[in-house]
């Protein structure tokens, strides 16, 4: 085990602490090629994600993969006290990820994703949490997806915009979209078109309170985590006796 922690404080480490809010930590991961990273990331993979990880057809999605699974192992063994061989997962009904040890609950909320060269793992001690990122880079059909995924309103505001800024916009909106499915943990069997992004990040704010019209009882705390590499954000459920989030952000 001490092996295994000690690699988190390694100069040579793929993973690192990106920002803190509140109870929450958010984990960036470094996806740039390097073989003897993803040689090293193979070494902390089980025999199941060992065969996920040959499956993946070109050298990217692989990378990617062993990178991302072993960051995540590694900061579940550091923050659960637990050996690596101890730690495996198991999955909801949507596919949704949760951690066991010795085949039992851990009692931690977790949520990864990647785009590119980037990643990033957000953890909470306890309510559902969803995370999402994504490299900036053109998309050339944002109209077309917009009508898909956006909600008329949130057309609007993107119609208005253009060049870079229509780019940027249609990233930022997407990944909290994408961060709340992901924290219900239903995948796109929910439509992102039938809510909105709170208005008050729509206009530029870092943070603010989300609830879903046809859920309005829980409540969701939604960040923007984004820079100029990439968009990110992350949704995480607030319990309804938190202290009231500023509306201007953080």
């Amino acid at each position: 085990m001490k092996v295994e922690v000690e690699a988190l404080h390694r100069k040579d480490c793929w993973w690192g602490a990106y920002e803190k809010i509140g109870a929450l930590s958010i984990i960036g991961i470094d996806l740039t090629p390097d073989t003897v990273r993803e040689s090293q990331a193979l070494s902390w993979l089980c025999s199941e994600e060992r065969v996920r990880w040959n499956g993946f057809q070109f050298s990217g999605p692989r990378r990617q993969f062993a990178l991302t699974r072993a960051a995540l192992r590694a900061v579940l063994c550091d923050r659960l006290e637990c050996d690596n061989r101890q730690l495996t997962f198991g999955y909801t009904e949507y596919g949704k990820p949760f951690a066991l040890i010795s085949g039992e609950s851990a009692g931690i909320s977790f949520n990864v994703s990647h785009s590119g060269r980037y990643g990033l793992l957000a953890l909470a001690p306890h309510g559902r949490i969803g995370v999402d990122v994504e490299e900036r880079v053109v998309h050339h059909d944002i109209d077309g997806l917009s009508s898909a995924v956006f909600s008329p309103e949130e057309q609007t505001l993107l119609a208005t915009a253009s060049g870079q800024l229509k780019s940027r916009l249609f990233l930022d909106l997407w990944v909290m979209k994408e961060a709340l499915i992901k924290a219900i943990g239903t995948g796109f069997y929910r439509n992102p078109a039938l809510f909105e992004v709170p208005s008050l990040m729509r206009q530029g704010h870092g943070e603010g309170i989300f609830q879903f019209p046809e859920a309005p009882e829980v409540q969701w705390r939604l960040c923007n985590l984004g820079n100029d590499g990439f968009a990110a954000a992350v949704a995480h459920e607030r319990n309804l006796d938190s202290a009231p989030i500023p509306e201007a952000g953080r």
